[in-house]
Formats: C-alpha cells, structure tokens, sequence
C-alpha cells in the first residue's frame, strides 16, 4: 500500500482529532457519569435514559449546525468554517467542566447540561465534513479513498484520548471523589485542546477546488437551493450510507458501556478498556478501509461493512455477556473497528464524490448530519429502551441496528463508482460520484 496523503489531510486529521476529544467525552461520560451529577437519584434506568436523551440532543443540533456551517463553508471557504467549529466545541465542553450539580441547583443543571450540548452538536455538524472535504479536495483522483478516510482516524484518537484521559482520571481518585468533581477535569482540559486545534489549523489553506470555483465565480450565493434544484435526488441515497457509519459507532461506543454496568455488572474500566483499544486499532484499520476504496471501490467496502455488522451485532453482544474482559474487548474490536471502519471509509469517499464542488459542503452536512440525529443519536436512547420493554433481552436491540445497517448496502446501489473505477484503462477524473 502506497501511502499519498497530503499534507492537508494530516492537518486536518490532527484538527479533527482535537475537536472530537471533546465530542466523544461526552459520549462516554453520558453513560458513565452524568445520570448521578446531573439528575436526580432513586430511579437509576430514567436517569440513564435522561442522560442518553441529552447525547441525543447534541445529534439533532448537529443538522442544523451542519447546514449553517456548510452554506457558509461552500460561500466563504471551509478553512473559515473549521475554526468556528473548533471555537463552537472547545468552549462548549470547558464550561459543562464548570457546571454545577442537579444536587446544587436542582433542575437548572440539567437544562444548562442541555444548552452546552447543543452548542456542541452545532459545532460537530460541521467540523467532519470539513475536515472530510479539505483532505479529499486536496488530494488526488486516485487516492481519494485514503485521504477522505483519514480525518476518520482523527475520530478514533480524539475518541481515544478523551477515553484514556477519562480512565485515568478515575482510576487515581476513589469514585466518591471522582463523581465529586474528577469527572470535571477531562471537560476542563479542552480549553488547551482549543488552542492546539487553532495552531493547527492555522498551516492549511483552502483546497484547490473550491479556490478554483469561486475564482471563476463558479461559486454559488445559496447553495442549499442549488443542493435541491440540482442534485436533490443524491440526497438520500447520501442519507441512507450514512446509517450503518452511525449504528456501528454509537451502540458499541456509548450503549454497550451502560450494557456492561448494569446486565453484565463489569466494571466500568472494562468497557471504557475495549473503546480503548478498539480506537487503537484504527490507526491500522482506517487507512486500510481507505486504501480498500481506491483499490476495489467505495460500494464494495460499504457493502461488506454494513453486512457483516448486521450479522455480527448477535455475536457482540453474546460475547459482552461472557463477562471476561478479553472476549469484551474482541467483540468491540469485531464491531467498533473492523466492521465501523469499512462503512467510515467508503461513506466519506462516497460523500466527497457526490455532490458538485459548488454545494458540496451544504451537501455532505445536510444528508450526513440528518441521518447523524435521526440514527447516531437516538440508537443509544432506543436501545436502552428495547432493553427495558424486552425485560433485558438482546434480540429487539439486534433485530433493529441490523436492518438499519442493511439500509446502508442498499443505499450503496443509488451511488455510481468513479470513472477511473468503472473503466478499464486509466482515466484521469476530478470527482465522480454521479446517480444512476
């Protein structure tokens, strides 16, 4: 494999990562700390579902977030957009640090909870499609998959980081100390995370595509019009690859970690170990998915994703029942890496090829984010309540994110292969993508 990443998409992989630390800490902290600092005791279930209703809440900002941020990012330049984002998130995060207790001011904490985690949602509606796009703009035909895959990794480490620094913290101090005010210091520490973010940042300049649209005043004035006039049957097939990306992501990232305390009765530091490791492994597994895009194509690997994930979700949980912290996490490594990260790879090469360089942005954020709410943010709240109407069975939770990611592989059919992929001899292209 032939490494040919640009230097954009290093930069944007290393942004990407410092903005979703503060995104995924709070995934985790939802499902492991905020039901007993945030809302009130006696009924620990409708305080897990309380607290996964606020991560959801973030998701459903993400769409709007998204389409202001890729209307301006496809008017101005997506570089201008991506330091909003990185504001919007770093701040967010240091001040739920800063919040007080359900214990201290009653109902107030949890709607600050709220508020904060919508000024998140609006930031991450549009800091991975950017970041997605300028690698992808950046890079060249044949290499697309590589680079428009990579910003995932940033994902993963920014994920991992803020797991590590979560375990850390709450393994030095007792948990009486860490529910009082531990779990505070991984939130507080975003505001360095900000300041690395924006020096990063600082070292790209806008791609070359869309520098060249607006500089032959290709550019367009409102590209959420020219989305629907233009391209408004590419919405949602956009749309339905983008569900099994989300359901692989957060039922084992943030449902699992509440399936394992309260079925399983683990200890947290099991599951927060199998995210842990499973985002390790992506160092190796994203790249690769990317590299599986540019050799076979982008439907064949999300393809092969989505299915084996729908085949896969009864095993998972099976093996997080066994209770043995090895089999735990090679059930996460099963789902969370190797089946998330053919679907991560291909739906963000698929996504950099759709739309035109116009309304790009606008388009990416507004079919990706959409199925982000409808599905990455209420698969966490859905499973918790199958769990309880089942009476802790597993199969209803299987049953749905296994159709789900189905969705997925029959989006795939809507989405062409690039020229250079179709064509039997080589064939310089600028973006394929087109509807059949």
């Amino acid at each position: 494999m032939t490494l040919r990443l640009s230097r954009a998409t290093i930069a944007s992989t290393v942004g990407t990562a410092l903005e979703w630390y503060d995104f995924s800490l709070y995934g985790t902290a939802a499902a492991l700390v905020l039901p007993l600092v945030f809302f009130p005791a006696g009924d620990p279930v409708a305080a897990t579902l309380s607290s996964l209703g606020t991560f959801a809440v973030g998701f459903f900002a993400r769409p709007v977030g998204g389409i202001i941020i890729g209307v301006l990012g496809d008017r101005i330049g997506r570089r201008t957009m991506l330091f909003v984002t990185l504001l919007l998130m770093a701040v967010a995060s240091t001040l739920i640090g800063l919040l007080p207790s359900y214990a201290a001011v009653g109902p107030a904490a949890p709607i600050m909870l709220v508020a904060l985690r919508v000024v998140q949602g609006l930031g991450a509606g549009g800091e991975y499609a950017g970041a997605m796009l300028m690698s992808a703009e950046h890079s060249e035909t044949r290499a697309r998959g590589l680079n428009a895959s990579t910003p995932t990794l940033g994902n993963a480490i920014g994920s991992l980081v803020a797991t590590g620094v979560f375990f850390l913290v709450s393994s030095v101090m007792s948990h009486d100390a860490f529910i009082a005010y531990g779990w505070r210091i991984p939130f507080l520490l975003s505001v360095l995370v900000g300041v690395a973010g924006v020096i990063v940042r600082l070292k790209v300049s806008d791609s070359p595509e869309f520098r060249e649209a607006r500089d032959s005043g290709g550019s367009v004035q409102a590209p959420l019009r020219a989305l629907f006039a233009s391209s408004r049957h590419k919405i949602i097939p956009g749309m339905l690859i983008s569900v099994a990306p989300n359901v692989i992501s957060y039922l084992p990232s943030v449902y699992a970690l509440t399936y394992l305390t309260t079925h399983v009765h683990a200890e947290s530091w099991i599951g927060l170990t199998g995210v842990v490791i499973a985002n390790f492994v992506k160092i190796v597994t994203v790249p690769t998915a990317g590299w599986l895009c540019d050799r076979f194509g982008r439907r064949p690997v999300m393809v092969a994703g989505s299915v084996a994930a729908a085949v896969l979700f009864y095993p998972f949980f099976f093996m997080l029942d066994t209770g043995t912290p090895v089999v735990i996490w090679a059930a996460f490594v099963m789902i969370f890496t190797l089946c998330n990260d053919l679907t991560l790879a291909s739906q963000a090469t698929m996504m950099s090829e759709l739309f035109d360089v116009r309304y790009r942005y606008t388009g990416v954020t507004f079919t990706r984010e959409i199925a982000g709410a409808v599905v990455g943010g209420c698969i966490p709240f859905v499973a918790a309540w199958l769990d309880g109407w089942s009476g802790g069975q597993t199969w209803p939770i299987v049953a749905v994110s296994a159709l789900l990611c189905l969705l997925s592989a029959v989006g795939t059919r809507f989405i062409s292969e690039p020229a250079h992929l179709r064509e039997p001899s080589p064939v310089t292209a600028r973006s394929g993508g087109a509807i059949v």
